[in-house]
């Protein structure tokens, strides 16, 4: 993400430099990964280990996130059948795809292959790609990073997080029309800062500083690769989903428990005096 969306280097909109960058407007980047990485199904015998690297390479590519490619020789290709799907990447070249079958189980197009990428990628050509958003996380299917369950896309090594405590006074407001009376829903000068590579920073309020009373639980939940999962509240009487928190985070956002960030229809957040 920090390298492939704005404004990163390898993005459309590259941030303001002294420096030009020679090469085409689409831009890919393979890098190689330490961690050890595993693709387990979950079988109607039990788990089955698809993947096994510790040689992963991550691919960066203009205005995507990153992707898992891995070795085809840490691949079980006794689990693989070739499908019928075929797709074509101006980029990278012509891609065949392969479905795993195990305990009963079919997951198709799991994995492709660029059997003869385009110059000058031609390491792509030892390397099968992974279609991780195939997977069903709550069904028993996980992808391990080391031993840790991996939420979501794949981390980006160039994507930070700092979560900072802050005294900054923070209020968040609504208005049921544009014409309406605010209405302050959190006061506080005891904010968290969320301060995240490419995004607007984000300002948490510890939950006593919030006008609960006025909130109502939600159904939702979001998950963040870096952050970890998120629950949902919405306005009684209001707009859904215009609050939201991390209760159990992964470690870049360890302080965030017990706060609740905001937006949505209707919603403005004031740091210091200042509309954001």
């Amino acid at each position: 993400m920090a390298l492939t969306l704005p404004p990163g280097p390898l993005s459309g909109s590259p941030g303001t430099t002294n420096y030009t960058l020679d090469g085409p407007a689409h831009r890919i980047l393979l890098t190689s990964v330490a961690k050890r990485l595993r693709v387990v199904l979950a079988g109607q015998d039990g788990p089955v280990t698809v993947v096994d690297t510790t040689d992963a390479v991550l691919l960066h590519e203009t205005g995507l996130l990153p992707r898992y490619y891995v070795p085809a020789g840490d691949v079980r290709d006794e689990l693989l059948q070739p499908s019928g799907t075929s797709s074509h990447c101006p980029f990278k070249g012509d891609a065949t795809y392969e479905t795993v079958v195990v305990g009963g189980r079919t997951v198709e197009d799991l994995l492709f292959r660029y059997a003869h990428p385009l110059a000058p990628l031609g390491e792509l050509g030892e390397l099968v790609g992974l279609q991780l958003e195939k997977l069903d996380p709550e069904g028993g299917d996980a992808v391990l990073e080391e031993e840790h369950a991996l939420l979501g896309h794949p981390h980006d090594p160039f994507h930070r997080v700092d979560s900072l405590p802050s005294s900054r006074h923070v209020r968040v407001l609504h208005r049921a029309a544009p014409d309406a009376a605010p209405v302050v829903l959190a006061d506080t000068t005891a904010p968290i800062g969320v301060f995240e590579t490419s995004m607007a920073a984000r300002w948490y309020l510890p939950i006593e500083d919030v006008r609960t009373d006025l909130l109502r639980g939600s159904a939702t939940t979001t998950v963040c690769p870096y952050k970890g999962v998120s629950t949902y509240h919405s306005l009684v009487d209001g707009p859904e989903d215009i609050a939201w928190g991390y209760e159990e985070p992964l470690p870049e956002a360890m302080p965030l428990p017990g706060h609740l960030c905001f937006d949505g229809e209707g919603i403005s957040v004031e740091v210091d005096g200042r509309v954001l």
